[in-house]
Formats: structure tokens, C-alpha cells, sequence
């Protein structure tokens, strides 16, 4: 009798985590996040796309429209989103319950809060948020609600029966966007009925590098008879060509695409917003999950939207981060949903939350969270950190989508910290307006012209050349652009030489390099290593 063949997962399975067939983000794992986007995009969407298919299909026919709420599918799979609306009303109508519930207790607030003792009201709360919840006033009698998340996450609305993952092979980079179209079923995918906390994942993952057999793997995942022929098709005997580790003594760099950094040195790997591409025969060089090491000392996260804290690379990466890094937050507004929280509920054990101007200490290396302005519409969420990191005796500042919109922040910040030696600077400086992201949450949609007023934006030129000029940095790199052609299912970015990111962003650039400083807007992959600087 012979002994089964040991296989690895093959280098270009893709990992679609799922939430009632939608791709999960983190606002679909908090409870009430959850509710709100059922009850008020999802269910509306599919609603949209039963009454009038065609106007879906048009839209999309336009480049520009890729990232608005039109649902990807022919009309022929019409049957089918009816279906998947019917079991969400069904499945979830406690989920609808709690975000009426919300809408009422806001609009109550609103009409009769004013300024007195906020304790009658409790009475006149709607039942299913009793004990959920704490009513409050601001110092100008503006009331709110807050939400006491952790209970939450312990009752009925936290159901992880909802979350699947879908795996499936690529080829190439165009994905379609992943945001406004549920997943449905298909003959290539592959869907596993398990929450996103399921240790058996890291065992899956694992195989990326180390061999397995493949009947301990679907043993393990509780695979149906069904699956095991499509999932045997998503492995491999050819191992796969892992690069030397790092051993130098000086701080090697290298840029994944989007905002996504590694730092290593001293044996320390730091990853920041891990989004990684999968392994295919492509014509652009990039470095994949073959090229990260073996173990991430420190996952960082900066803030908290989907191309920044993304679960599927997240999950993924679970079994080699030993810190998941991640900014604290408000405690319990609706729009700041605790990120500790939802990582703890997707599998994170080590989980370090920092404020600004903290520091973790690690031998000789630091990393210190700094604040960043800007790039949330107005919206109070304190959610988002840049990051100092200083090793070697070099300085690297990560800002991701920092705007620099008060230059007094970037001040105070000098008189702590002093020069900076390599900067990461985001200058994607149009942005979607507010209602993109934060529309499901809101009780009473905005005018269009405040709506676009409010955007989540980054620095322009000014800004990021204010930054520059404070900091006198020998390095600086203009990145998380969301320009890379694997990262469009995410950002439905598709920028021209007229598109002014690409304007202003390159305005940076001539300006840096008049002034001798090495910069470059990235794109693709990068390396680089520190002890160039002098």
C-alpha cells in the first residue's frame, strides 16, 4: 500500500470571503454595520436588479459607472438573485428588525432629545435595542447613540452561519468589482459553509507552502462527497519557488501594489495593509504570497476600509501574523465599528490596539502610531493610524490616505519626531464622495452637493509637498493609488495621464526631484534598501 502524495495549494486560488453570498469587508462582520448594509444596499440592489435587469447592464457597459450599485449577472441569472433576496429576507428578518430599529431610535433622538435628561427616552427605545445600547449627549446637547459592541457581538445578531468562502482559480488580472454583485453559484467556485474563524482555514492555507495530503485537508474542512473532485483541481505536486529569506543587516523594503509595505530587518518582518496578488503568468512584475516570509512579526493596519483591512488576504496570512496591529477606535458610534472586535470574530488571537502617539517597542525597532487627518468624508472615526516605523536608525512613515488638511498636525509631529528618511505618501486626491461608503448608515441621505463635497480623499500636491518640506525626507514614494490592474475589483480605479491623482501625484514627483530627493509613484513592485541613505 502506498503512502498518498503530499500536494501544495496551488499559487493562484483565489479566497473570496462571503456574508449571505456578498464579499465581506469588515462593516459585514460588526452586528449593526451588518444590519444596516442588509437592509439598506443589499436588499435594495437585488430589488433594483429584479424590477429593471437592463439598467444594470447598461451601466456597466460604461467604465466609469464599474463601481456604482449595479449587480454584474445577465438577465438570465434574474432567478436567481430573486432566490438569494427571498432567503436573505427570510434567513435574516432579525437583521432587518435591528436596522428599522436603529432608524427609529435615530429618528426618536432627533425629534425629542433635546437637551434634558435623556433617561425617559429609554422607555420609548425599541425592545430588540434595549440593553444594547447607551443613550448620550455631547457637551452641545447634540445626542447620539452608543452601541455596546462586544455584547452584540454575543447575542443573536452576531450569526456566523451567514459567512462562507468561495475558492476558485485565476488566470489573469480583471476581476469584476466585487462591492455591489453577490456571489452566485458556480460550476468553478467552490463554496465552503464554514465561519471565517475556523482554524481549519490556516491548515488549508498552510499548504501555499508546505505539502499535504488532500484527503486529511477535506477531512479537515468537512468537505461533501460533491466538492471533492472540483477542490482536488485547486492543488498541486509542483512546490512552489520560495525566494531566499532576508538575512542582511540592513532595512530591506519591498512594495506589494496598492498601500501594501514590508519592512523587514534584524529577522522582524512589519507587513502594512497586507493586500497581496495571486501567482499567474502576467506582464506586470509583482511580488505575490510566495514572497512573503514565513512569519509576520507585525500586521498593520491603517484604517479601516475594504482595500486597506482586507479579509482575503487577512485570512489567508492568519496562521503566519503574530500581531495583528490595528488603531483604536471611538467605542461604539456606528460608523467606527471597533476593529479588535471584528478581528478577534475572524479568527485574530494577538491583536495589539494603538493610539496616536504610541509606540510598540520590538529589540532595536519601534513602530509608533501617528495621527492622519481627512479621507473619512467628515465622518467622526478615529479608526485610522499612520505608522513611524524606525529601525537601523532609519525612519519610514506609512500615511496611507493621510490628508493633509490642517499642516499644523504635521507640525506638532516634527517637533517630536524630527526628520523623517523615507516617506509613503497616498495621493489619491479625488475620491468618492461620502454616501460610497457610509450611505447604508445614514437615517437621512444628504443633498447631492454636500454629498460630493465630502469625499474620501488624500493629499493633492500642496498638501503632500507641505508634508515633504516639513519632514526633509531623502526618499519619498507616492503609493495606495488602487492603480495596479488586480487591485480594480477593489477600487474600480482606472486612472488616465488626465486623471488628477496622476496630475498632482506627478507634480510631487518633478518637484522632489528638483530638490534631489529620490521619489517615484509606485507601481507594481518595488525594492528597496535603506542603507543607500545617507
Amino acid at each position: 500500500m502506498t503512502s498518498e502524495k503530499k500536494l501544495y495549494l496551488k499559487q493562484n486560488v483565489v479566497v473570496e470571503p462571503l456574508f449571505n453570498q456578498w464579499y465581506a469587508w469588515s462593516y459585514l462582520i460588526s452586528p449593526v454595520t451588518s444590519a444596516m448594509f442588509i437592509n439598506n444596499l443589499h436588499l435594495k440592489i437585488m430589488q433594483s436588479f429584479i424590477d429593471n435587469p437592463q439598467v444594470h447592464i447598461s451601466a456597466l457597459k460604461n467604465p466609469a459607472m464599474a463601481g456604482g450599485p449595479f449587480i454584474n449577472y445577465e438577465i438570465s441569472r434574474i432567478g436567481e438573485i430573486k432566490d438569494l433576496m427571498e432567503k436573505t429576507i427570510k434567513e435574516q428578518s432579525h437583521m432587518l428588525d435591528l436596522a428599522k430599529a436603529v432608524n427609529t431610535l435615530d429618528t426618536m433622538l432627533n425629534n425629542e432629545a433635546q437637551g434634558y435628561s435623556i433617561e425617559p427616552l429609554y422607555q420609548k427605545m425599541p425592545e430588540n435595542l434595549k440593553g444594547y445600547v447607551e443613550l448620550v449627549y455631547d457637551l452641545n446637547n447634540n445626542p447620539s447613540i452608543r452601541f455596546i459592541e462586544g455584547l452584540l457581538y454575543k447575542s443573536k445578531y452576531y450569526n456566523q452561519s451567514a459567512q462562507s468562502i468561495a475558492l476558485s482559480l485565476i488566470d489573469k488580472d480583471k476581476r469584476p468589482f466585487i462591492f455591489s454583485t453577490p456571489v452566485l453559484k458556480d460550476s468553478k467556485k467552490l463554496q465552503l459553509n464554514i465561519p471565517f474563524n475556523y482554524k481549519g482555514l490556516d491548515e488549508l492555507f498552510k499548504m501555499n507552502n508546505t505539502p499535504y495530503p488532500v484527503s486529511s485537508i477535506k477531512e479537515i474542512l468537512n468537505l461533501d462527497n460533491d466538492d471533492k473532485d472540483l477542490f482536488s483541481s485547486f492543488f498541486t505536486e509542483e512546490a512552489p519557488q520560495v525566494p531566499p529569506k532576508y538575512t542582511g543587516d540592513t532595512v530591506r523594503i519591498r512594495y506589494f501594489g496598492h498601500a501594501c509595505i514590508l519592512i523587514e530587518v534584524n529577522n522582524i518582518s512589519i507587513l502594512c495593509d497586507p493586500v497581496i496578488s495571486y501567482n499567474y503568468k502576467n506582464e506586470i512584475p509583482r511580488y505575490t504570497y510566495v514572497d512573503l516570509p514565513n512569519k509576520i512579526d507585525y500586521a498593520l493596519i491603517t484604517h479601516n476600509h475594504q482595500d486597506h483591512f482586507m479579509f482575503e488576504t487577512l485570512l489567508q496570512l492568519r496562521h503566519k501574523i503574530k500581531n495583528l496591529v490595528v488603531p483604536k477606535n471611538n467605542g461604539g458610534q456606528l460608523a467606527d465599528p471597533s476593529l479588535k472586535l471584528v478581528s478577534q470574530n475572524i479568527g485574530f488571537n494577538n491583536i495589539i490596539e494603538i493610539d496616536e502617539i504610541e509606540t510598540i517597542n520590538d529589540d532595536d525597532l519601534s513602530i509608533t502610531g501617528l495621527p492622519f487627518f481627512g479621507e473619512h468624508g467628515d465622518v467622526n472615526v478615529k479608526s485610522k493610524i499612520a505608522y513611524l516605523i524606525n529601525a537601523k536608525g532609519k525612519s519610514i512613515l506609512c500615511a496611507a490616505d493621510s490628508n493633509n488638511i490642517e499642516p499644523k498636525l504635521y507640525e506638532h509631529i516634527y517637533e517630536l519626531f524630527g526628520n523623517i528618511d523615507i516617506i509613503f505618501l497616498g495621493m489619491e486626491c479625488d475620491g468618492a464622495p461620502m454616501s460610497w461608503l457610509f450611505s447604508p448608515l445614514l437615517n437621512k441621505p444628504l443633498s447631492r452637493k454636500m454629498d460630493q463635497s465630502r469625499r474620501f480623499d488624500g493629499s493633492n500636491y500642496e498638501k503632500a509637498i507641505d508634508i515633504v518640506n516639513r519632514f526633509n525626507p531623502k526618499q519619498v514614494y507616492v503609493y495606495a493609488m488602487g492603480q495596479e490592474p488586480w487591485l480594480t475589483y477593489l477600487t474600480s480605479i482606472a486612472y488616465t495621464e488626465q486623471s488628477s491623482p496622476i496630475i498632482e501625484s506627478q507634480k510631487l514627483i518633478d518637484e522632489c526631484k528638483r530638490q534631489g530627493i529620490v521619489t517615484e509613484r509606485l507601481f507594481g513592485y518595488k525594492e528597496i534598501f535603506l542603507d543607500s541613505l545617507s
